[in-house]
C-alpha cells in the first residue's frame, strides 16, 4: 500500500529555492542506512532535473512541485513521491524501492529499471519502461507509442489506454492493459490469463493503492519469435 504523505514537524525541510540542488543530492546520497533522518521534505523543485537520485537510504522524499529529467534515478531503497509532474526518465536505472508521481510522467519513464515499484497516478508518455529489467511499473492512466520496448522482464499495468508498438521486441515482461490497445509491436501478442498471473496483478494494484480487481484487463507477451536471428525474420528486427 502507499505511504501516506509526510507531516512536516517530522521531516526536514529542505528548500531548493534557497540552497543548491549538489548540496541535496550530496546530503540525501551520504545518509547512512540507520540514519535518523527518514523523513524529507523538498520545496521548489520548479522542474529542477536530477532530484533526488543514487539514494541508497531507506529514507522517505516527498516533493512539493514538478520535477525535470531523470529525478530518482538509480533509486537504491528509498520512497520517492513527486507531487506534481516528471520530466523525462523519472526513476531511470532503478534498484529497489518505490517511486510515486502523483500527476503525469513524460517518455521514458522507469527506463532500464531494475528493480523496485514505479507509480504514475496520471498519464505516461512514449516508452514507457523501455528495457526495463525487473522493475514493476503501475501507470493509473494511458502510455504512449512503444512502452515496454525490448523490456526484459518485471510487470507494466496500464490502467488506460496503450498507445501504438506496445511491447515490441519484448523478452520475459509482463504487459496487463484494461482499456484499449493502438497496436502491438514485433514480437508480442496477446497471452491467456493464468491464475498466477491474476494473483500478481491483484498483488501490483494493491502495492499500488488501487482499490480495483483485474476484471477487464488484458495480458501480453513475447511470442518468442526473436530471441534467435532467423533471415525469415529479418524484416521484423
Amino acid at each position: 500500500m502507499l505511504k501516506p504523505k509526510i507531516a512536516e514537524p517530522d521531516a526536514v525541510l529542505f528548500d531548493l529555492g534557497e540552497r543548491p540542488l549538489r548540496e541535496l543530492n550530496t546530503t540525501l546520497q551520504n545518509l547512512a542506512p540507520d540514519t535518523n533522518a527518514t523523513a524529507w521534505i523538498v520545496r521548489n523543485p520548479r522542474g529542477a532535473h536530477a532530484v533526488a537520485v543514487g539514494l541508497t537510504a531507506p529514507v522517505a522524499v516527498s516533493i512539493d512541485g514538478h520535477v525535470g529529467y531523470y529525478c530518482a534515478g538509480m533509486n537504491g531503497g528509498a520512497h520517492v513521491t513527486i507531487h506534481g509532474n516528471a520530466g523525462t526518465g523519472v526513476a531511470e536505472n532503478m534498484m529497489s524501492g518505490f517511486v510515486h508521481v502523483r500527476g503525469d510522467a513524460s517518455q521514458s519513464a522507469g527506463a532500464t529499471a531494475h528493480g523496485g515499484l514505479l507509480v504514475i497516478d496520471g498519464n505516461a508518455s512514449a516508452r514507457c519502461g523501455i528495457s526495463m529489467k525487473g522493475v514493476d511499473i503501475v501507470v493509473k492512466g494511458s502510455v504512449g507509442h512503444m512502452s515496454a520496448f525490448m523490456a526484459q522482464s518485471g510487470h507494466l499495468v496500464v490502467l488506460g489506454d496503450a498507445g501504438d508498438a506496445l511491447g515490441d521486441s519484448l523478452y520475459e515482461a509482463k504487459i496487463f492493459v484494461r482499456g484499449t490497445v493502438a497496436s502491438l509491436g514485433a514480437d508480442c501478442e496477446e497471452k491467456p490469463m493464468t491464475t498466477a498471473d491474476e494473483l500478481k496483478l491483484a498483488e501490483l494494484l494493491d502495492r499500488a493503492g488501487i482499490a480495483a480487481n483485474g476484471a477487464g484487463f488484458r495480458l501480453y507477451g513475447s511470442a518468442r519469435t526473436l530471441y534467435h536471428f532467423h533471415v525469415d525474420n529479418a524484416g521484423a528486427y
